[in-house]
């Protein structure tokens, strides 16, 4: 059967991994989950990923996850931009998740970046999900 929302799969897959209190989940690999999980290392909220290749072509995605004094670092993930229905943000109007505490992560024509990094760059484009 396919997947008809890799994304969203590999971010319930960190969800669920940190209610259990996991040390690291597992994910098949993609270039945009890769982007993805590389502004979450930048932004501090997982420890960091690796890459491993298997027969046939396969690969997937190891995720170390962070704790902070037993708490997961992230509090709060959810897809925003779903296949369904897409969502679009020009660069005066990008979300501010939780007042600025959070961040969103955007797919632009420069890459994946947070919020905060397209407001530098400044480029709006897709708002894939929120971190908190």
């Amino acid at each position: 059967m396919t997947m008809s929302d890799p994304l969203g799969d590999m971010l319930t897959r960190i969800r669920n991994g940190q209610r259990a209190n996991l040390p690291s989940v597992v994910s098949p690999a993609s270039k945009i989950r890769a982007r993805v999980l590389e502004v979450l290392v930048r932004e501090g909220y997982i420890r960091g990923y690796e890459k491993q290749d298997f027969d046939g072509g396969k690969s997937a995605l190891t995720i170390e996850l962070k704790y902070t004094e037993g708490e997961p670092a992230i509090r709060e993930i959810s897809r925003v931009s779903k296949p369904g229905c897409r969502v679009y943000s020009p660069v005066k109007d990008l979300p501010r998740v939780y007042n600025g505490l959070g961040i969103s992560i955007l797919s632009t024509p420069r890459g994946v970046m947070s919020d905060g990094e397209a407001r530098e760059a400044h480029v709006g484009g897709e708002v894939l999900c929120t971190v908190f």
